[in-house]
């Protein structure tokens, strides 16, 4: 088993910097539009030839209302009629993907998201998932890894019973905070009851995984009041939790701006929320995954962790980062072999392109040589605390040391610190290093420099 987590004030207020998430190598950041559908379409000529199995995203990007602190790509609306036309296109785009793949190439994750999936009616989610099937291989027999991002205001029992006729096996429920006064202050009211009830339906229908995602530095937050909805969580016993930091990017996301930054945490009280709580997840048995992500010792993600098969992508950790990722929706990213491709954000221009028999592909990146060893020193110190340089030399025929000599004091200078320990062989991110691995990360990071840090949340 990993060694646990050390609490290092010092070490985080030194390391403490804004820096990419890594779920991909090279970031989104460096995504441009000199990527178009050719690129996609010889990407899944190669995904076919080499039977690759494949991992679908699919965005749906409606809300009934705006939670204040979100980020992500959604319309706000109450008209439920707005689905319509884009489930339309959706279709399309996913009749257009589906003809240049092998129907023997089978869907072993599949991952709704958005926006709120359950905006959807259940004809309409019947609808999609049956467009799917006839044109993706989905696995009938319950062994993918098929989830869905809930919304416990969105769900009741009817819907989690639909939905697991429908095949999906994983849900991942938002809840961010339980104090009424935090709820307020970010527009999202919730109760602990709705959400117990989602998580009781979920288990009773033979769900195999319930995420609850969980949200520090929100306005109005204090250590004391926040440790007492981890309380609560916990008592629910999700297999595994996401704690996400937040940031607060008003002039990014324009939500944010109605959250007075009056009442945002200072940076002590979010590192005293934070170290709370991995006390208190500690306590009850959690074990953390790295970047925010915890998870019971018997879960996937962490005996993938023990056996170092654990990988990262769009999706965040995952144990299928062997698929080509094939993401469906405004916004939606893939990962197929060396190409990232990310569909246009606009829901205007990716519905209108998809109406032309288009593909919506609106910019990427194909990887170079460099980009694809980065990506794999940066993988498995992310997802393993580790790097073994033998194994990344014999991979890309490199001397590691040699190949990244410039690099090699502020490595000395992490380990003398005490975040890693360094020698010919390999780096170990040690316990203390553990919570600022995305630190480590960006040490590899060949863009990093030629970009702007404000677009990044800090580490911690």
């Amino acid at each position: 088993m990993l060694d646990a987590i050390r609490w290092d004030t010092d070490l985080i207020r030194r390391y403490d910097l804004a820096g990419p998430r890594y779920t991909s190598y090279p970031t989104a950041v460096q995504f441009n539009s000199q990527v178009g559908t050719f690129d996609l379409f010889h990407a899944l000529r190669d995904s076919r030839k080499a039977q690759r199995p494949l991992s679908l995203y699919v965005h749906v990007p409606f809300c009934a209302n705006i939670c204040y602190y979100c980020a992500c790509n959604k319309v706000i609306t109450k008209d439920r009629g707005r689905a319509l036309p884009y489930l339309q296109r959706l279709e399309q785009e996913i009749q257009l993907i589906g003809c240049h793949l092998d129907p023997a190439q089978k869907v072993e994750q599949l991952h709704f998201g958005g926006g709120t999936p359950t905006f959807l009616s259940h004809d309409e989610l019947r609808q999609l998932m049956a467009h799917l099937r006839k044109h993706f291989n989905l696995l009938d027999d319950d062994s993918g890894d098929y989830g869905i991002e809930i919304d416990p205001r969105e769900a009741d029992w009817s819907t989690m019973g639909l939905l697991r006729e429908l095949g999906f096996n994983r849900v991942s429920i938002g809840l961010q905070d339980l104090d009424p006064v935090v709820q307020r202050a970010v527009n999202r009211l919730q109760s602990l009851e709705e959400t117990r009830a989602v998580i009781d339906a979920a288990r009773t229908l033979q769900f195999r995984s319930i995420n609850i995602d969980l949200i520090y530095g929100l306005p109005k937050q204090t250590p004391e009041n926040f440790a007492r909805t981890v309380e609560e969580v916990i008592s629910l016993q999700p297999d595994r939790l996401s704690v996400f930091n937040y940031a607060h990017l008003p002039e990014r996301f324009m939500p944010q701006r109605r959250i007075n930054g009056h009442d945002l945490p200072s940076p002590a009280q979010k590192l005293e929320m934070l170290q709370r709580t991995i006390e208190q997840l500690t306590a009850a048995g959690y074990r953390y995954i790295g970047m925010d992500h915890f998870a019971l010792p018997d879960d996937e993600l962490a005996i993938a962790q023990e056996e170092h098969t654990l990988q990262r992508n769009f999706q965040g950790y995952t144990t299928h980062g062997h698929c080509d990722l094939v993401g469906l929706g405004v916004s939606a990213i893939s990962q197929i072999g060396d190409l990232y491709c990310q569909n246009s954000s606009d829901l205007n221009a990716y519905q209108n392109t998809l109406a032309s028999a288009q593909l919506a592909t609106s910019r990427g990146l194909v990887c170079n040589a460099d980009d694809r060893l980065r990506r794999a020193v940066i993988q498995q110190l992310i997802c393993n605390f580790s790097l073994d340089f033998a194994e990344i030399e014999q991979q890309f025929n490199i001397d590691f040391q040699g190949y990244f000599g410039a690099l090699w004091p502020q490595l000395q200078e992490m380990a003398k610190d005490g975040l890693i320990t360094l020698d010919r062989e390999q780096i170990k991110v040690l316990p203390a290093g553990r919570l600022l691995v995305r630190s480590v990360c960006m040490v590899f990071d060949a863009y990093l420099e030629q970009q702007n840090r404000q677009r990044f949340s800090r580490v911690i």
